[in-house]
């Protein structure tokens, strides 16, 4: 049976202070529905750090993955810009 495609979001860390985890906050852009304007909606998803290497303000892409604990179920795949300092 083949395995199912897996989702990459990309997004920016909100917060490392934990040991292997980040919170990474993922911005979408829609348009209402009857008035048309544009809106941004923010989520938030916890995300396994094996390295430690995630520092706030990142650019990360996200993977889902196996359920790693309670509130966790996505892998950091990748830094595409790390922040300034």
């Amino acid at each position: 049976m083949p395995r199912k495609i897996r989702s990459i979001k990309l997004g920016r860390v909100v917060s490392n202070g934990m040991n292997k985890s980040v919170v990474v906050a993922v911005d979408r852009l829609f348009q209402h529905a009857l008035y048309g304007k544009t809106i941004r909606r923010t989520s938030k998803f916890m995300a396994h750090d094996e390295e430690n290497e995630c520092q706030i303000g990142d650019k990360v892409t996200i993977e889902e993955t196996r359920p790693m604990s309670k509130r966790k179920r996505w892998i950091v795949r990748e830094i595409v810009q790390k922040t300034k300092g």
